[in-house]
């Protein structure tokens, strides 16, 4: 209610009605034949009306148009004020995992308006290495006990209060589905995990409770970062800590995050540019999705939904898509010369793989400024048939998940863009 109270003024302001976000968006269209005739925001014409002929023009003035408007329109800015963080290991054991790892549990301390937030991260580093290895780093939903059944590994400040309940949530491994992480360490990656409730309680009222509240620019505007602009802001906050690791290569990080934090994942990369490969797994809706096709989930929806996700400023386009400045492929195409890779689920169709896939085409001009090879074709591959130049694509069988089959494939993209054998 106090979301809407403020987003009601701050909506006056600007000229558009807080009706908007009270307007039945339950409307869902699975039907192809129903997406409207639309065009995209030419991702290399300047405001000016001046067009993008080299990567140097890219980099020095469409790239931070487009960073600007996803920041105040989509996302919300995220603040460039520094708080204090501190870190203290408080577990470690190498002979995690039947001896293929060692496991170290960090606590990351953030403060600042004389408040703390704690969160706390799971770390596995591959046991069998030669020299520094790259790091996945991504959010787990359920907290780090989730992802292992191991005994040792602590509950995640989040779900430390719910321990003495009977909540299936804390029951160990509940989501190991979700983590190949054999797989993974044995293919010389390490894995940095966090439960992103730590970071962002994932609730309308979880600001407060958030990292965003140590923050001293208290005021809500039509831009101010919520929910996911926190996520993204975490992950970075974990590549600061992992970049210092005497195990880690820090010219090889890798964000990936599935679902909404396929979406943080994204912008994560979009800002962060030591993220060298950025991994979207079933993110739609304000993530690698197009918003204009008007398929599956749609911004009305979500804004609805989730009023905590997005700044203000994007509830003006619930169920006018049409009138979007900008859309994901712009997004997608901030990676460039990075890499970026987005992965859809055939029934998954609320996340709209279509529409996953033309994105990441419609971002390829981008790379190729850089002299790098996008998406070769509008065509959309077939099952479990996947793509893979300077950007990476698949659609597998299946729902709305992360499989062993998704982490096989981001495992072979990374390793052809970090030249490992």
């Amino acid at each position: 209610m106090k979301t809407l109270k403020i987003y009601a003024i701050a909506a006056a302001l600007m000229g558009f009605s807080a009706d908007v976000a009270a307007q039945d968006y339950s409307e869902v269209n699975y039907d192809e034949s129903r997406v409207p005739t639309y065009v995209l925001p030419d991702l290399l014409l300047c405001k000016d009306g001046t067009r993008v002929t080299t990567a140097e023009e890219w980099e020095s003035k469409r790239r931070p148009e487009i960073l600007d408007m996803l920041s105040t329109q989509e996302y919300g800015r995220t603040p460039k004020e520094k708080i204090a963080v501190r870190h203290k290991t408080l577990a470690k054991n190498r002979k995690a995992l039947d001896g293929l790892a060692t496991s170290q549990q960090v606590l990351f301390t953030f403060s600042g308006q004389g408040k703390e937030v704690k969160a706390l991260l799971l770390v596995y580093v591959p046991n069998k290495r030669s020299g520094r290895v790259p790091v996945f780093i991504g959010y787990n939903f359920k907290g780090n006990h989730s992802v292992t059944t191991e005994t040792d590994i602590l509950y995640s400040p989040y779900f430390e209060r719910l321990k003495d309940r009977n909540d299936p949530v804390l029951v160990r491994g509940n989501q190991t589905s979700r983590w190949a992480l054999k797989d993974i360490v044995g293919r010389g990656y390490a894995v940095a995990t966090m439960c992103y409730q730590d970071i962002f309680p994932d609730n309308a009222d979880g600001g407060p409770e958030s990292i965003t509240s140590l923050f001293a620019d208290q005021r809500q505007t039509l831009a101010t970062w919520q929910a996911l602009g926190a996520w993204a802001w975490g992950s970075s906050r974990i590549a600061d800590w992992v970049e210092k690791q005497s195990w880690a290569n820090k010219h090889q990080m890798i964000v990936i995050g599935h679902s909404r934090q396929g979406k943080a994942a994204l912008w994560a990369g979009a800002q962060d540019e030591r993220f060298q490969v950025t991994i979207s797994n079933d993110s739609g809706c304000g993530g690698a999705a197009l918003s204009k096709r008007e398929f599956g989930e749609r911004v009305g929806r979500i804004n609805t939904s989730f009023p905590h996700w997005f700044c203000l400023s994007f509830r003006q386009y619930n169920g006018s898509e049409e009138l979007l400045p900008f859309d994901q492929h712009e997004l997608l195409a901030l990676m460039a010369p990075r890499h970026v890779y987005v992965a859809s689920a055939e029934e998954d169709q609320w996340a709209d793989p279509r529409g996953e896939f033309l994105s990441l085409y419609h971002a390829s001009p981008v790379y190729e400024l850089y002299g790098m090879k996008g998406v070769p074709s509008k065509e959309m591959p077939a099952i479990h048939q996947p793509i893979s130049t300077d950007v990476g694509y698949h659609i597998r069988a299946g729902v709305h998940d992360v499989t062993d089959y998704d982490w096989a494939r981001y495992m072979d993209f990374c390793d052809k863009v970090f030249h490992r054998k």
